[in-house]
C-alpha cells in the first residue's frame, strides 16, 4: 500500500494505492467514500479488499473536508467534491501501469461517480455506485437534505443536524445539479449495488437509476442498509459477481 497526497488547486487530497499481489500492469478502480465518510470505513474497505480480489489495483482518494484531505467539513459542498474528483481522475491518467479506469463510490461517493462518468464518459471503461445518494440534488430543491428540513427558497447561512453543520452554499450548489442529464451522457456499464433495506437512500433509488442508464445491472443485497452492516461479506460477493 502507498499512502500519499493528490495536489487539487493547493488542497492536499489524502490517497491509499492497493494493488493485488503481484501486481505490474491491469485495471484501476477509483473508490469514494460517502457524505460524512472517509476511506478507512468498513464498507469501504471491504469494497477495497474485494476488487483487489477481482485483480483492480484500488486508488482511495478522501474528498474536500473530509478524512486527512484539507478543508472543513462544513464548507465542502459538490461542486468541491467534483473539482476534487476530476483531480483524482487526472493523477489515475499518469499512472504508467494502468490499462482501464473504473470509478465507483458509496452514498454521495456514488452520487459524484454518476455526475463524473457523465461529465467524462470516454474515460471509465464501467461505473460502481453502491448505495448512491442522486437524490440530493432534488432534496435540495425539495427542503430536503437526508433527513435535514429547510426552505429552499430561503437557504440559511448553515444548516445544522445529524450530520453537525454545513454551510449553506452545499444546498445552494446542489440545487443547481441535474444527475439526468450525467446518466444520459455515460453509455458504459453501470453496476448499482444497493440494499433493499436501505432508509437512507431508498431502494427505489437503485431501482430507477437501473432504469434510466443504457447499460446498468442493479445488484440488490436482501435486508442490507445504507452502509451495509452485517452484510459485507455479500457487498463483496456481489463486487467479485462483476466481470471488470
Amino acid at each position: 500500500m502507498e499512502e500519499f497526497y493528490i495536489d487539487c488547486d493547493g488542497i492536499k487530497l489524502h490517497a491509499k494505492l492497493d494493488k493485488p499481489d503481484g501486481f505490474t500492469k491491469g485495471p484501476l478502480m477509483l473508490l469514494v467514500h460517502g457524505f460524512t465518510g472517509h476511506m478507512e470505513e468498513d464498507h469501504i474497505i471491504a469494497s477495497k479488499d474485494a476488487l483487489i480480489e477481482s485483480g483492480l489495483a484500488v486508488l482511495r482518494v478522501e474528498m474536500y473536508g473530509h478524512g486527512k484531505s484539507g478543508g472543513e467539513f462544513r464548507k465542502h459542498t459538490l461542486y468541491k467534491w467534483v473539482t476534487s474528483a476530476l483531480a483524482a481522475v487526472d493523477y489515475a491518467k499518469t499512472l504508467d501501469f494502468v490499462t482501464d479506469l473504473y470509478i465507483g463510490g458509496h452514498s454521495q461517493g456514488g452520487l459524484l461517480t454518476m455526475l463524473i462518468a457523465g461529465m467524462r464518459p470516454d474515460d471509465f471503461k464501467a461505473i460502481l455506485p453502491l448505495s448512491p445518494a442522486w437524490m440530493i440534488p432534488d432534496g435540495a430543491r425539495e427542503g430536503n437534505l437526508l433527513g435535514i428540513d429547510f426552505d429552499p427558497l430561503h437557504i440559511p447561512e448553515y444548516i445544522t443536524g445529524w450530520c453537525g453543520e454545513l454551510d449553506g452554499d452545499y444546498i445552494r450548489t446542489a440545487q443547481t445539479i441535474h444527475v439526468e442529464e450525467e446518466i444520459e451522457r455515460y453509455t458504459g456499464p453501470v453496476y448499482i449495488i444497493h440494499g433493499d433495506a436501505d432508509d437512507t437512500v431508498p431502494y427505489y433509488y437503485g431501482v430507477k437509476a437501473q432504469e434510466l442508464y443504457k447499460d446498468a445491472k442493479l445488484i440488490g443485497i436482501k435486508d442490507a442498509d445504507h452502509c451495509f452492516c452485517n452484510h459485507l461479506g455479500e457487498l463483496k460477493d456481489a463486487i467479485k459477481s462483476i466481470t471488470f
